[in-house]
């Protein structure tokens, strides 16, 4: 293999197109909330009351929502490595790891729990519309409702995704069998 070859050959199997399709998916799910919070970083109340934004005002708040912004769609982007060659071998520009082959499980485990997390935690958003919203104008509730509504299933694609690149890679190490 050449010094300058971006990936090696493996015999792990090409990823499915859905799993594809929902590597992606999961970086678009996450991405309104984001764009939400950001609005908020820049001072606009989009959904809130006056009053009601007032804690979203302060440094140490508008830190916060741009690190989860940040933090949350590269953490969203990760699991598209689960079905491009990056998910099997680190980018070379990595420093200390770049070029060296990622283990499996160090990919799957991570990601399961992160999707066990996220799950639980964004499991109750269809119930958002069934509790008091006072500090949000009554369109904002329905609209930040609905940007966050995605959530859900940020969680089960991650898992859906990880069950694949798990399986892909569980076939590969396994020994040929005679015919």
């Amino acid at each position: 293999m050449s010094m300058h070859t971006a990936f090696p050959v493996t015999s792990v199997a090409p990823p499915p197109r859905w799993a594809v399709r929902a590597a992606h998916l999961t970086a678009l799910v996450v991405l309104p909330s984001g764009l939400l919070r950001l609005v908020w970083v820049l001072g606009f109340p989009a959904g809130y009351t006056q009053a009601g934004f007032v804690e979203f005002e302060t440094p140490s708040a508008k830190v916060w929502m741009l690190t989860l912004s940040v933090v949350s769609e590269l953490v969203a982007v990760l699991t598209i490595g689960l079905v491009r060659p990056w998910g099997d071998v680190v980018p070379h520009w990595i420093p200390l790891l770049g070029g060296k082959r990622v283990r499996p499980l160090a990919a799957v485990v991570p990601a399961l729990l992160g999707s066990a997390a996220l799950t639980v935690l964004w499991g109750t958003m269809p119930l958002w519309w069934t509790h008091p919203h006072s500090d949000m104008t009554p369109t904002g509730s329905i609209l930040i409702g609905i940007i966050y509504q995605p959530l859900v299933i940020w969680g089960p694609l991650t898992a859906a995704v990880t069950l694949s690149y798990h399986h892909r890679h569980r076939a590969a190490r396994r020994p040929a069998t005679a015919g």
